[in-house]
C-alpha cells in the first residue's frame, strides 16, 4: 500500500495594504491555500486589521524594502501608490500572484508576477497579464490580449481578441473595448465606456462610443 503524500505547507503571503482591495486580496489569498503573514501600511488599524481573515499589522511602508523578498502582493486599488510602491520594491523582490479559485484562467495564457484576479474572471488562451496587473471581479481578457504592467481591469469590464492595454491604465466598471484596440500608457477609462478606437497616452475617456474629457 502506498504511503500517503506529504501534505505541502502554505505559502506565506505578506500584503502591502490594509484597506479595502486588501480585503478582497486577502480573502482570495486564503482560498487559494496561501497563509497571511500580515500585511504593511501606515494605518496599523487598517481595515484589514479586524474581522475575517484575521492578518496582522507589521510594518509601515517606510519599511517596505526590509519585507520585500518574504513574499509579497501589491493590495492597494490605486494606480499611482502602487506605481510608487513598485519602484521601491526594485527586480529583487518576491513577488507572488493570487488567483481566486473562481476564476478561470486558459491554460495557454500567460500570467506575470503579483497579479491578483478577481473571482468569476476570466482569462482567455494567449493572453499575457503582466506583473502587478488587477483583473477584478467578473472581468474578461479574451485571446490574445496583452495587458501591461500595474493595469487595473474593474469589475464587469471586458477586452475584446488582441487587445492591447499599457502599462498603469484603468479600465472602469463594466467598461467595453472592441477587438484589436490599443489602450495608451495611464490611460483612464470611464465606467460602461465602449472603446472602439485607439486611446493615447495619459488620455481619460468617456461614453458610447467612448470619448476624450
Amino acid at each position: 500500500m502506498m504511503s500517503p503524500m506529504p501534505a505541502t505547507a502554505p505559502t506565506p503571503l505578506i500584503l502591502l495594504g490594509g484597506g479595502g482591495h486588501a480585503l478582497v486580496v486577502a480573502e482570495a489569498a486564503t482560498l487559494a491555500g496561501f497563509t497571511l503573514a500580515g500585511f504593511l501600511d501606515d494605518d496599523a488599524a487598517a481595515v484589514l486589521s479586524r474581522g475575517t481573515p484575521s492578518c496582522p499589522h507589521l510594518d509601515p511602508f517606510s519599511e517596505l524594502e526590509g519585507h520585500a523578498e518574504r513574499g509579497c502582493i501589491l493590495a492597494i486599488g490605486d494606480l499611482r501608490t502602487r506605481r510608487s510602491l513598485i519602484a521601491r520594491l526594485g527586480p529583487a523582490a518576491h513577488l507572488l500572484s493570487v488567483i481566486h479559485p473562481a476564476a478561470s484562467i486558459s491554460p495557454a495564457a500567460s500570467i506575470g508576477r503579483g497579479v491578483y484576479i478577481g473571482p468569476r474572471a476570466v482569462v482567455h488562451t494567449r493572453a499575457a497579464i503582466a506583473d502587478h496587473a488587477i483583473i477584478n471581479s467578473g472581468a474578461i481578457v479574451e485571446h490574445e490580449c496583452r495587458i501591461g504592467e500595474n493595469v487595473h481591469i474593474a469589475p464587469g469590464s471586458v477586452v475584446g481578441g488582441r487587445a492591447v492595454i499599457g502599462p498603469d491604465s484603468l479600465i472602469g466598471l463594466g467598461a467595453r473595448l472592441l477587438p484589436g484596440v490599443t489602450i495608451g500608457r495611464a490611460c483612464t477609462i470611464g465606467a460602461g465606456a465602449t472603446v472602439i478606437r485607439p486611446v493615447v497616452d495619459n488620455a481619460r475617456v468617456a461614453g458610447t462610443p467612448a470619448q476624450p474629457l
